[in-house]
């Protein structure tokens, strides 16, 4: 943690984190475990296919955390739990957010992205605004995507004024539901902020994104499928800086603003395949084959409307709140390889599909 951020203990918050079991979410709520002692976390989570309950095991619940299992679409469910609880704050992750599954198959992603991101500011709204708030000053913290701004050109970097050119269903449902939060602000006076982040990695990343879908392909000699001629360039940010920034956010960031999140690591796809390749036959020798893991790479048909390059610039956020990424390319991907390698289980158990049955077993009574 920035060492402003640790020794800045805040009053208690009550905090909604909407897909807490996610990735990025997940992420979140074990930074705050570890840096904010006096915030209590309300998790919602719909457990859907990328929410994983395994991923927050370590955590149990009581005055610091609470787990609810709902659906960000239902609203008397979200209503009551910012009254019941008292929240001042949300910090809104849950989204639908793979690319490919947006081309096929759109509507869930207009449901949660837009419709989901709706309901939150109405009962925001409706809980926070028309009288005096007890307590510290409410906040509702949208997070969302490079994606929104469209494909960059071989220079050029995305700033918080860049116009919004989303390129697929998915990144149009972002563009939409940053939309919806910025008009609560301006019609309302709704306290939102938005942050809009590039490509994150790391630990608990579900198996359909690149890193760990190629990382887990790597591991067992299977084809490593990269689109198109693997030269598209995304700016990668290790999840803690991300968590780390989003803090920083809540507790300095102005209402009304967006802040842009970026790692300063622009790499080519076929860059990032090859570093995972090489830094897997260091760790744990060569591919079953007995060859190099980079022989494993297979170019295969691009992706439709495959954005050519993103790029952030995240001067905004260093100038006004002193944020800035610390973690090296290379050793992040070291430390991620190596976070998979020792929680084969965690894996096996998300490719396999076993971890459903953790959920049944949960919420079968």
């Amino acid at each position: 943690m920035q060492t402003e951020i640790v020794k800045n203990m805040e009053n208690k918050r009550v905090i909604l984190v909407t897909g807490g079991c996610g990735f990025i979410g997940a992420n979140f709520v074990h930074l705050l475990q570890r840096y904010r002692p006096t915030w209590r976390v309300v998790n919602l989570d719909a457990l859907t296919y990328a929410g994983n309950l395994r991923n927050l095991q370590a955590i149990s619940e009581g005055e610091r955390y609470r787990f609810v299992h709902g659906d960000i679409c239902d609203q008397p469910l979200v209503n009551a739990l910012l009254a019941e609880e008292g929240v001042d704050t949300v910090v809104h992750f849950a989204a639908e957010s793979h690319v490919d599954k947006s081309i096929t198959g759109p509507g869930e992603f207009i449901r949660t992205n837009v419709t989901g991101t709706f309901t939150l500011l109405e009962a925001a709204r409706r809980h926070w605004l028309g009288g005096e708030w007890p307590g510290r000053k409410p906040c509702f913290l949208h997070v969302s995507t490079d994606e929104v701004y469209g494909s960059l050109g071989p220079s050029g970097l995305f700033t918080e004024t860049t116009p919004y050119d989303p390129r697929s269903p998915y990144s149009a449902s972002k563009a939409s539901s940053d939309h919806l939060a910025r008009a609560y602000f301006h019609t309302y006076g709704l306290p939102v902020r938005i942050t809009n982040c590039s490509n994150n990695y790391g630990p608990y990343q579900f198996p359909e994104k690149l890193i760990p879908l190629v990382l887990n392909n790597a591991l067992h000699g299977r084809p490593l499928p990269v689109y198109g001629d693997g030269r598209n360039v995304r700016d990668w940010l290790y999840v803690q800086d991300h968590c780390e920034a989003i803090v920083e956010v809540l507790e300095k960031g102005r209402d009304g603003e967006s802040y842009n999140i970026g790692g300063n690591n622009e790499k080519e796809n076929i860059e990032v395949v090859t570093l995972l390749c090489d830094l897997l036959d260091e760790k744990v020798g060569l591919a079953p084959s007995g060859r190099p893991r980079r022989s494993l790479i297979t170019f295969v048909r691009d992706r439709l409307g495959h954005d050519r390059r993103y790029a952030i610039d995240a001067g905004k956020i260093r100038a006004e709140l002193g944020w800035e990424p610390k973690m090296d390319f290379a050793r992040g991907m070291e430390l991620t390889i190596d976070w998979y390698l020792a929680n084969p289980e965690w894996v096996a158990e998300i490719v396999n599909g076993a971890y459903r049955d953790y959920y049944e077993a949960m919420y079968s009574h």
